[in-house]
């Protein structure tokens, strides 16, 4: 069968358009589409909500462990999760490149609903564009997520003391990227770490955790950068206690990367109070998700002058350093 192509008229909003939204969008995602053909979608939720939006880029679109599909509704799903939500709904933005293969779009939105189905996560809204061939890469994405909120986890409840807790090893989606992006061939099974957090969350939500937050773009040292700085903290890692996959390191150290500064997309890092940490790491532990949980360091003290405010990297030998907040262009459309 003759291969077809996301063609300029398809985005003009006439015959074409209704033909794309209805063969292909709608025949895909219709189950999980509330209040479909309307402007606006309507939806009853209780108490405070959170709501996020995200844009995507990622380059390339497929890659080992998921694609631009899977990534936008895992990415958006878990900043609410972050934030101590129940994602609810999402809204999807699809803006198509002229010329971009049907079939890929295909997989993509199966990939979606896939990914959505397994939080029983709905489209509230959505809207397609098509843009002229080389004015985008094929595909970008904007997803919005709105979820019921039922804890405050936030950066000002951090405390001295706070054990900070990663859920899994680092690294993995920002080495998986990087290396089908420049057809660097892995002699591994090697994946993105791209899931949703929720499900692993659900067990801790009702433990008394400080703050929380998954480390996508500049990995773990951006978060901790910005922990250190937002609470006007001194933070300590113990270097062997950070969980890299050995996979990850030979990339890294093969490509002259830090592991704490790539990209994850299924890691979450915790401040809890140190009387916590074991329940917590426990309940973590028992999901798939988290089974490599573990402590990697504490809130050693408070600082008054925002310059003393670091993240400290320490090692078996007694060396310390700085982890600075990653500068440059260091792996950019990651996500």
């Amino acid at each position: 069968m003759k291969e077809q192509y996301i063609t300029l008229s398809q985005g003009s909003g006439g015959v074409e358009s209704n033909a794309l939204i209805e063969e292909v969008i709608y025949k895909i995602l219709g189950e999980i589409i509330v209040d479909g053909g309307e402007d606006a979608g309507v939806c009853d939720l209780k108490g405070k909500i959170a709501l996020s939006t995200d844009s995507y880029v990622v380059s390339p679109i497929f890659f080992p462990g998921g694609d631009i599909g899977k990534l936008c509704v895992c990415g958006s799903s878990n900043d609410i999760t972050m934030r101590g939500a129940k994602p609810r709904y999402i809204s999807l933005g699809l803006i198509l490149e002229e010329g971009m293969k049907k079939a890929q779009l295909e997989q993509i939105l199966h990939s979606i609903k896939s990914e959505a189905q397994k939080t029983n996560l709905k489209i509230l809204s959505g809207d397609t564009k098509v843009v002229p061939k080389g004015v985008a890469d094929r595909i970008y994405i904007n997803t919005t997520a709105i979820g019921e909120l039922y804890a405050d986890w936030r950066v000002r409840n951090i405390q001295e003391g706070d054990e900070i807790i990663v859920s899994a090893p680092i690294g993995a989606h920002g080495a998986v990227i990087f290396c089908t992006r420049n057809e660097v061939a892995l002699q591994s099974d090697l994946q993105s770490d791209c899931a949703q957090l929720y499900p692993m969350i659900e067990s801790v939500r009702d433990c008394h955790i400080h703050t929380m937050r998954d480390a996508t773009r500049g990995g773990l040292a951006a978060v901790l950068n910005e922990w250190s700085r937002a609470a006007s903290v001194e933070i300590i890692l113990t270097e062997e206690s950070i969980p890299v996959l050995q996979q990850v390191r030979g990339v890294c150290e093969i490509l002259g990367l830090e592991a704490l500064s790539l990209a994850n997309e299924g890691v979450c890092v915790m401040a809890v109070p140190p009387n916590e940490s074991k329940k917590v790491l426990s309940l973590l532990k028992s999901h798939p998700l988290g089974t490599h949980a573990c402590v990697i360091g504490h809130i050693s003290r408070k600082v008054q002058d925002i310059n003393q405010a670091h993240v400290i990297l320490c090692n078996a030998w007694g060396g310390k350093r700085y982890v600075e907040y990653p500068q440059g262009e260091l792996l950019p459309r990651i996500c």
